[in-house]
Formats: C-alpha cells, sequence, structure tokens
C-alpha cells in the first residue's frame, strides 16, 4: 500500500480509529524540507506495505487546516507517530529514513 492520504475528513477513520502505528506527515506544497522529506516517506510506505500493523500516511495542512490546527502544527514537515489513534511522539524538520524506521519499530 503507498503512502495515505489524509483529509480533515478522512483521518478519524484512517488514523484515529486504526488499531496499529500511523507515521503522518504534516506537510504543504510550497516547503522546500517536505520535498525532501516526500521521498523517504514513500520510501517507508513501500518498507512497511507488508506490515498490517502500520501505516504511513501524509496530510497537506493548506487543504486541510482543521486536523493541522488540532495537533498545533506550527512547522512542517512535522511528523507525528500515533500508536491505537493516539499521538506517541513527534518530530519537526527532515528526518531520514533510518531514524523514523526506529522510531516507528519501537511503537511494534
Amino acid at each position: 500500500m503507498a503512502e495515505v492520504i489524509l483529509t480533515d475528513q478522512n483521518f478519524d477513520e484512517e488514523v484515529t480509529n486504526f488499531k496499529g502505528v500511523v507515521l503522518v506527515d504534516f506537510w504543504a506544497e510550497w516547503c522546500g524540507p517536505c520535498r525532501i522529506q516526500g521521498p523517504i516517506i514513500e520510501e517507508l510506505a513501500r518498507d512497511f506495505e507488508e506490515n498490517e500493523n502500520v501505516k504511513i500516511a501524509k496530510l497537506n495542512v493548506d487543504e486541510n487546516p482543521q486536523t493541522a490546527q488540532k495537533f498545533q502544527i506550527m512547522s512542517i514537515p512535522t511528523l507525528i507517530i500515533f500508536k491505537d489513534g493516539q499521538p506517541q511522539e513527534g518530530v519537526v524538520g527532515v528526518n531520514p529514513k533510518e531514524v523514523l524506521m526506529t522510531k516507528i519499530n519501537n511503537y511494534l
């Protein structure tokens, strides 16, 4: 499964109600660092596609301001790891694949 595209409308269904781990990338089209983080997120989605307990997701903050506001996203890219619908850990800025992989595996 490729990364899941989140919206204000499907966030609860895809993240809050999901039993497992979800990495959410809060990003925007105009954000330079987001364009660097994007391919890393896509790679993670491919790496975890066989694991039904993990979702890799992206939420465009410009198109989905309610969710971005709910999680107080001030800088992008911001990545938040959710476990069983609850936010566990957030990181701001570009993160290497290995770091994100380790963080996700810590919650499995």
